[in-house]
């Protein structure tokens, strides 16, 4: 193997794991975004099925306080 051979083989190394890297990264943006979304709609959900209750929970506690 000549030098010439051995250094075209490293820099094709270094370059594939700069891209690869790339691309990893790239992938977990997106999972981090895909949960950032999931989490999201689950507290939507949580406060549309439990909002009324709660804003009614919350006024009952505030006619029972006694005004300052």
């Amino acid at each position: 193997m000549t030098r010439a051979h051995s250094q075209l083989i490293t820099l094709l190394t270094v370059v594939s794991l700069q891209f690869r890297d790339r691309k990893e990264r790239g992938a977990t943006a997106v999972e981090y975004g895909l949960l950032v979304g999931l989490i999201a709609v689950v507290m939507i959900t949580g406060v549309a099925l439990v909002g009324q209750d709660l804003s009614t929970l919350f006024e009952k506690v505030s006619t029972t306080l006694p005004n300052s």
